[in-house]
């Protein structure tokens, strides 16, 4: 008999990939498989020594719920667009524009550094749109905010980023430490007409952090 109490599937996925998100700034399939207990901890390191022949061996549920589980990981999950150097497209001339050529005069901890700064992820793009007609392309509803994905736009419910608050440009200090401490941030664009461009609104950002760190520097500023 299945116990009514029991969280849903989308919300232990969820709250487990938030919970990898906070402690170590970044989320695999691995850390979700595991925080919904699915999965042993010791599991990941047998698979890397070669003790199991494939990772999903070990997986503790029925093969159709590890499907609905790579459905809602990849649900909640914004798809960054990938920016492409060349009209074809082709992967050789795309590997031939991301190589780097670094003077052998570079230190490797400076060498370290800038492939840290040239590999890192761009910022998520959120987009408050003019046009407020337009409708989320996995789910059909709208909003005030949308992201923008290869099949069209998606609501920030459907990419996971609904439980953000919105923090309006204007604090540099608290806007840079606020995304610096908030391990999911996105910013807000609008198109603006007169100037012909897009300008930055502010962030998104986690409520918790936003909180912490608003709280910090007004203990901190001169009365």
């Amino acid at each position: 008999m299945a116990n009514k109490n029991r969280t849903p599937l989308a919300g232990r996925v969820a709250k487990a990939a938030e919970t990898a998100l906070a402690a170590q700034k970044y989320v695999s399939p691995i850390d979700v498989l595991v925080g919904i207990g699915w999965l042993d901890p010791g599991a990941p390191d047998h698979w890397r020594r070669a003790q199991l022949d494939c990772l999903e061996e070990a997986v503790q549920t029925r093969p159709d719920r590890q499907s609905e589980f790579m459905t809602l990981l990849h649900a909640r999950t914004p798809q960054r667009q990938t920016l492409r150097f060349s009209e074809s497209g082709d992967p050789s001339i795309e590997q031939f524009y991301r190589t780097q050529w670094v003077s052998p005069d570079l230190s490797e901890k400076k060498r370290e550094r800038l492939a840290e700064k040239t590999s890192r992820a761009p910022d998520l793009v959120v987009i408050r749109p003019l046009n407020t007609q337009w409708k989320c392309h996995r789910c059909g509803a709208t909003g005030d905010l949308l992201i923008m994905e290869n099949p069209g736009p998606a609501c920030l419910r459907c990419v996971g980023l609904d439980d953000l608050d919105f923090l309006s440009a204007g604090d540099t200090l608290l806007t840079r430490r606020v995304k610096a401490k908030s391990a999911r941030c996105a910013v807000v664009m609008r198109f603006s007409r007169s100037r012909r461009r897009y300008e930055r609104q502010g962030l998104l950002v986690e409520p918790r952090v936003l909180a912490d760190v608003s709280r910090d520097l007004e203990k901190h500023r001169p009365g």
